[in-house]
């Protein structure tokens, strides 16, 4: 064993021998379940105007280990090397639950909605509208977020309520993985942010198939890891170097008569 260490409740093992290390396959069009190998975890730059991806830092490590483990080593890797970062977009995995994250780091981390995550009570499904309670039917204002979570206060008017003497005109969600992340899915840009992150995944295609990543032809974590530096220096270089020709945009819709 190279190095061990532990991040939250988890034991993280990290082996010299890529043999020594099996995580489960997400591509579904293989038939076998699990891989011997190991995971890149990048930190990519994304221009938000024309959605172009530079992959800035990358991270090695066993398959085996969940990806939301190497989100922090990530962000501090990061500000180590004197990036400002204020905002990630990730894939679901890399997500900040509770948001540790962010009081830890300052750094804010949008991932799509945890499809197994429920709404909390009385919010509106399509919308993420809060109401009170089961007898409220006024949409609630968000105030903003601490520590603790999300607050939202009454938003009802003088003399439109009829239960405001009982009713305690504010209420406060968790964070959660879901719809009430640091950042709530509701906020203007949240979507935005989510579909930029889609630009990330082509410097990835282009490190495993270009690159030759997808299938190491090297043995043991230090060949594995000098493969990837490689990989990486030569996909920024190539992309300050302006090599690579994007297509322009065309207009598929023509005329009837311009067509023929």
């Amino acid at each position: 064993m190279l190095a061990k260490f532990k991040i939250g409740n988890q034991n993280i093992r990290i082996y010299d021998d890529i043999d020594c290390d099996c995580g489960k396959r997400r591509n579904k069009r293989d038939k076998s379940v699990y891989v011997v190998g190991y995971r890149l975890h990048a930190l990519a730059a994304i221009n938000p105007e024309n959605g172009q991806s530079i992959p800035l830092i990358s991270l090695l490590a066993p398959a085996n280990h969940h990806d939301s483990n190497f989100t922090l080593p990530l962000i501090q890797l990061g500000k180590a090397i004197g990036l400002d970062l204020k905002l990630i977009t990730a894939d679901e995995a890399y997500h900040d639950k509770d948001g540790s994250l962010l009081a830890q780091t300052g750094v804010h981390v949008i991932a799509p909605p945890n499809r197994k995550v429920t709404l909390p009570s009385n919010v509106d499904p399509e919308t993420y509208q809060v109401t009170c309670d089961d007898f409220c039917e006024i949409a609630m204002d968000y105030v903003g977020s601490d520590s603790q979570g999300h607050e939202f206060k009454c938003a009802a008017l003088p003399g439109q309520c009829s239960r405001m003497p009982v009713c305690p005109q504010c209420r406060r969600i968790e964070f959660d993985s879901g719809c009430f992340q640091p950042i709530p899915h509701a906020t203007k840009g949240v979507s935005q942010a989510i579909d930029l992150r889609k630009n990330g995944e082509r410097i990835f295609n282009l490190l495993k198939k270009r690159e030759g990543l997808d299938y190491a032809r090297v043995r043991g974590q230090h060949n594995i890891f000098a493969q990837s530096i490689f990989a990486n220096a030569a996909t920024l270089l190539i992309e300050m170097a302006g090599t690579r020709s994007t297509r322009p945009h065309l207009d598929r819709q023509l005329e009837l008569l311009s067509a023929a």
